[in-house]
């Protein structure tokens, strides 16, 4: 019964903890998802048709897009190489967690799956302290219950207030600037985003708008990854 009790304590503990590390998440993602279920249901789409779309794609920037896809009747091709060019830097996301979630067993791939800009940014600030994974986990299960809350909910008031919804998509936008403005402040070192953006914007000059996302990602990994190794090298000498 005691051995029952602390482990209940320490569950609580862990909810408690990967709650509070989820606020910022959830102020953020409450507010854009339902901009998101009033855009689609501005564009003819119910609320459950954003909570299907939410809880199979889960990224929050081309769900905007596949709005326009949908009202445009854009191909299959079409929308699955703009979602693979748009979310590819989930991926590079990962690399920085291969050895936490290789130990994760089964949530693994639940991991992959739900890494996001702001989960990331969550992931990176938790550090190697008990229950890590587990708050991890959490974390990223309960910011996904935010944003099919919130894409519910929002399709729910679009449908009952219809309204004008000009220049609604911005805040996601927003979003991105305030995660970068987040990290510039708990970071000493500002040489990994001043880098990220002089290389964006030589990318998206030579290859426009809609493709310079997977070349920019793989030239800053690139020089992050020489830079550590030079670091590394430099420090042995």
């Amino acid at each position: 019964m005691i051995g029952m009790s602390k482990d209940k304590r320490n569950n609580k503990q862990v909810i408690k903890k990967a709650f509070l590390k989820s606020i910022p998440i959830m102020c953020s993602y409450l507010f854009v998802s339902m901009a998101y279920g009033m855009m689609m249901e501005n564009a003819g789409y119910h609320w459950y048709y954003s909570l299907l779309v939410s809880m199979t794609v889960y990224t929050g920037a081309f769900q905007f897009v596949l709005i326009t896809f949908l009202s445009s009747g854009a191909s299959i091709a079409t929308i699955a190489v703009t979602a693979l060019l748009m979310n590819s830097r989930q991926a590079f996301y990962s690399l920085s967690f291969l050895e936490v979630f290789k130990d994760m067993g089964k949530r693994k791939l639940y991991m992959i799956h739900t890494m996001t800009d702001e989960t990331y940014a969550v992931n990176c600030s938790i550090g190697n302290i008990e229950d890590r994974k587990d708050i991890m986990f959490l974390v990223a299960f309960l910011s996904r219950c935010y944003w099919m809350v919130g894409a519910v909910l929002g399709g729910v008031i679009g449908q009952l207030f219809p309204f004008d919804l000009e220049g609604i998509d911005f805040c996601m936008t927003a979003l991105f600037i305030i995660i970068f403005i987040d990290q510039w402040e708990k970071n000493e070192k500002h040489f990994p985003a001043l880098s990220g953006l002089l290389v964006a914007a030589i990318c998206l000059f030579i290859f426009g708008q809609m493709s310079f996302m997977l070349p920019a990602l793989i030239l800053v990994s690139g020089i992050l990854v020489f830079q550590s190794g030079w670091k590394q090298e430099e420090g042995s000498l």
